[in-house]
């Protein structure tokens, strides 16, 4: 029996007549969630829904992903190239011929009176993996400017360069299974249940079997921070020295795997004796965390059968984030705590390919984890791709933080973007716009023509979005997953392998290098370069991929060969001693001596900007933006700010009120919480002339990776309030 009111207008389900159900994997984050589309009668995509039985999602979606079927036509896309003289004239429709001529010609002629790394190629986390590796040969291979990067290096990068330092190679070496194997779990910077539904929902299914203690370490109050068993508010920019300090307790007190260490590590000597300087009364006074609490966890930690840590933007964005990655490792590798069920460092990546362009694209070397510092790995690329190996740089050029500088110095004259805005998603936009006016020539590729990175462009290419193509995708756990073309571009837009080919007709003029017409066949050729690597894809094909809705790295030619089935569930690296990517096969424990560098509050700005994500929206929002049922939820910026300081500054909640930084100001919408402590608020990122009008991205010395999380603000009332409601609205509007 139901118990009150009956509802006046129950909720009704309309039949959307779906005909048939395709098959794609979901193109938002890193998850890797393997879904269908489905289509009606008139092929137009009316629903989303997760594939049963896969093993990453196991039949579930996110809001994003069940909406994402919305994409295709949403507003704002782009149908026909666009070009311009100047990018302060009108732009008009042009063909695809002279569009792709421009870009050539003007690329060609820069490069002639400035040199070859005049010009500059940044990229995406969110195209195919054929499509990065097209890329990377064209650039690398053919049009030779050795300052190519991603946008990978706003959210990864310090993932990257920690694994590297570490372990001697990118590629995390757990995978979502471990959850189901671990004795402790400890999420630094993450807050899984907005930024990765799907693995929050795996993480907790996996505690409630096993009970397992979560220890969550973000000076905020986050959704994850709410179901931990310890929450260690840290203070921002200090997990270095929390990390130092749980090392220093594990080392002192016996608890560490002198035998993993000795197989498998080196530096042990060093690290304790930086460690040693980190005594947990010492540590307190910087960290924030009191000395009783930073003892229990690492005895937690230390003696757990396995244990298991994860990551994200918390520690990656950040002047220390690679350290503090390298950190992680450190904890880790101490312990025993790789390569085992439920014992390993998992990144959780950020973008729904940030994997396959940090094996693929090139961006910091070459193909499969190759480097260009390297003369063996240039020299068989070179071979590979018919080029002279003399082409190709003996050091990785500017990473994408570092371009921008490079265009305000007049160094870089041309610069292509695809599928990023640098307007919306780098810090301190200001200055990034001023660099933008500098640029002689612009090329903008995107799905979407209302980028606001367009109105620099000289030339606008639109590009085909998500599963209007086909290929392959990598997530967090390094499986490997199909993206199906289960629709046709939008209009005239075409898919970005496509204009990468179309461009390489342009520079290869002798037609020595080989640009396969079909991805499959780009497949083919990343297979043969990536036989007896830790990232060995051989084994796999599009219809193993498709038929085990995604295969994890490695997985060889000989496997496939003797009828071995890719594992269900999941699959580790560095399972044996002494496997590690150095040369004799043992990871580095490298010692991390504190360095305060982050902009902390003063008497003129005294409360700490953080920023982060909302669970409705993705990144910039040039999709979720457009998706009625992600912006209604999320349609204006707001902070979270704390009650007592508030009322401190005469603000009420919902008031609009002005943050202001020492680059600029932005007008939001006051929320109150105890989410946050009274010297600090909380900014979600998502909403363009924002977050990053305020952020002054310095940068890690390591993996060159802005620090987005600490920034000193001060909040100020705003007298106007119907004034700044229409002014945040209007600068809302795409």
């Amino acid at each position: 029996m139901l118990l009150g009111r009956t509802q006046k207008n129950p909720i009704k389900i309309t039949d959307k007549k779906i005909v048939e159900w395709k098959y794609a994997t979901c193109g938002y984050c890193s998850t890797g969630c393997s879904m269908e589309v489905g289509f009606n009668k008139d092929n137009h995509a009316v629903s989303s829904r997760g594939v049963g039985g896969a093993d990453v999602n196991r039949g579930k979606l996110c809001l994003k992903g069940i909406m994402e079927h919305e994409l295709f036509a949403s507003a704002g896309r782009g149908d026909k190239p666009l070009i311009r003289n100047h990018w302060h004239e009108e732009f008009k429709e042009t063909t695809w011929d002279t569009a792709l001529d421009d870009v050539a010609d003007n690329l060609k002629k820069i490069q002639e009176k400035y040199g070859r790394d005049s010009i500059a190629i940044v990229s995406t986390g969110q195209m195919l993996t054929e499509e990065f590796y097209t890329l990377g040969k064209l650039t690398r291979g053919l049009i030779g400017t050795n300052n190519y990067d991603g946008n990978t290096t706003l959210c990864m990068a310090s993932a990257v360069s920690g694994y590297k330092r570490s372990f001697g190679s990118d590629g995390p070496p757990g995978c979502y299974e471990d959850f189901e194997h671990t004795d402790c779990l400890i999420a630094w910077g993450s807050n899984l249940p907005e930024q990765h539904p799907i693995i929050y929902w795996r993480m907790k299914e996996a505690q409630e079997k096993r009970n397992f203690p979560l220890i969550v370490v973000d000076p905020r109050v986050t959704m994850l921070a709410q179901s931990a068993d310890i929450h260690l508010t840290v203070t921002p920019g200090t997990d270095i020295v929390l990390m130092n300090a749980l090392m220093y307790v594990i080392l002192n007190e016996g608890l560490e795997d002198k035998d993993y260490i000795k197989k498998n590590t080196n530096g042990f000597d060093e690290l304790k004796a930086e460690v040693d300087k980190y005594d947990p009364v010492t540590a307190s006074k910087i960290c924030g965390i009191d000395e009783d609490t930073i003892r229990v966890v690492a005895r937690l930690f230390a003696k757990s059968k396995s244990a298991m840590q994860i990551w994200t933007m918390g520690i990656n964005q950040s002047t220390h984030g690679s350290d503090g990655v390298v950190g992680i490792n450190n904890l880790a590798l101490i312990t025993g705590n790789i390569g085992i069920p439920g014992g390993t460092s998992l990144s959780i990546t950020g973008q729904c390919n940030a994997m396959g362009t940090r094996e693929w694209s090139s961006c910091s070397g070459l193909p499969n984890h190759r480097f260009l510092e390297n003369p063996k790995d240039r020299e068989e690329i070179a071979k590979f791709w018919n080029i002279d190996v003399d082409f190709l740089p003996t050091k990785r050029g500017m990473f994408q933080t570092d371009i921008y500088r490079a265009i305000e110095t007049g160094e870089i004259k041309g610069l292509w973007l695809i599928a990023t805005n640098p307007l919306s998603s780098l810090p301190n936009t200001a200055r990034i716009r001023k660099a933008m006016e500098r640029l002689e020539y612009c090329v903008v590729q995107d799905c979407y023509q209302d980028s606001e990175s367009n109105q620099y462009a000289n030339v606008f290419l639109p590009a085909g979005t998500w599963a209007e193509k086909t290929g392959v995708m990598t997530n967090t756990e390094r499986r490997v997953n199909l993206v199906n073309g289960i629709i046709e571009p939008y209009g005239d837009s075409r898919p970005d392998f496509w204009i990468f080919n179309e461009m390489a007709k342009r520079f290869n003029t002798e037609n020595k290098v080989n640009f396969p017409e079909k991805t499959s066949d780009v497949f083919e050729e990343m297979k043969v370069l990536s036989k007896g690597r830790l990232c060995d894809i051989s084994g796999m094909n599009y219809e193993n991929i498709e038929k085990n809705r995604g295969i994890q790295w490695p997985y060889t030619e000989e496997q496939a060969k003797n009828g071995e089935q890719p594992p269900a569930g999941g699959k580790r690296i560095y399972t044996e001693d002494a496997t590690f990517r150095y040369e004799d096969g043992k990871a580095k424990l490298i010692p991390l001596p504190f360095v305060d560098n982050n902009e902390v509050p003063d008497e003129r700005y005294p409360i700490w900007l953080n920023t982060g994500r909302l669970v409705e929206h993705w990144h910039g929002r040039s999709k979720t933006g457009k998706v009625a049922n992600n912006n209604k939820f999320s349609p204006i910026p707001f902070i979270e700010i704390n009650p007592d300081l508030a009322v401190e500054i005469g603000a009420a909640d919902g008031d609009y009120v002005r943050l202001v930084s020492r680059r600029s100001d932005a007008i939001v919408m006051a929320k109150f919480t105890n989410r946050v402590a009274k010297n600090m608020v909380f900014l979600p990122f998502h909403f363009h002339d924002c977050a990053n009008r305020l952020t002054l991205g310095l940068l890690d010395p390591h993996s060159r990776q802005p620090a987005y999380k600490q920034q000193a603000v001060r909040v100020e009332i705003i007298e106007d309030q119907k004034a700044a409601a229409e002014l945040s609205m209007e600068m809302r509007e795409f």
